[in-house]
């Protein structure tokens, strides 16, 4: 069951995709909640505080189930754990388009303490994957594992912009390329 915070943070999520984190005012938030604008800081301290739950909250989960799933499938090899972290990431960017265009349109206005947390759990993200994909190719340094696994972030993180075909069309392509992107570090 979705609480009445998450809901807020899904209603900001769409509004600040739509029109920007300052192109979105409490009001209009509180309007599209079915409540006043003033109502919404019985939940958030402010608007900067919704952008910050909304982006570290999604970092977090990010990590914490990538780690789940890696650890799951890596009893089948380091292939099988790459897969799973590319089934999660499409299945994540797919259900959560507004989230990412958020992500890259309004990071600016992230207040700083926050930005560094979102960075640092985007930095261990990251690693898990270039960990990951340097097990099943030793030779490939830690650096190019890296650029490699954000080329691919890029790959699937396009959805909002670039879906054009059905979602479960999109997620077999976004997978399919996002391996063969993974190979060819």
């Amino acid at each position: 069951m979705t609480t009445r915070r998450q809901q807020l943070l899904d209603i900001a999520a769409e509004a600040f995709a739509r029109r920007g984190f300052h192109g979105v005012s409490v009001t209009d938030l509180g309007a599209a909640a079915g409540i006043s604008g003033p109502a919404l800081y019985k939940h958030f301290p402010s608007k900067d505080s919704i952008l910050a739950e909304m982006l570290v909250s999604i970092s977090e989960e990010l990590l914490a189930v990538g780690r789940s799933r890696a650890a799951a499938a890596a009893e089948e090899g380091p292939r099988a754990a790459l897969a799973a972290l590319v089934e999660w990431h499409v299945d994540f960017a797919l259900a959560h388009k507004a989230l990412i265009i958020v992500q890259d349109r309004d990071w600016s206005s992230l207040p700083d303490d926050a930005r560094d947390t979102v960075r640092g759990l985007q930095r261990d993200y990251v690693d898990l994957w270039a960990h990951t994909l340097r097990e099943l190719q030793p030779e490939v340094t830690l650096d190019r594992a890296r650029a490699t696994v954000h080329a691919t972030f890029g790959l699937i993180n396009s959805t909002p912009r670039s879906a054009r075909v059905p979602d479960a069309e999109m997620r077999e392509l976004l997978a399919e390329m996002a391996m063969r992107a993974l190979d060819a570090a």
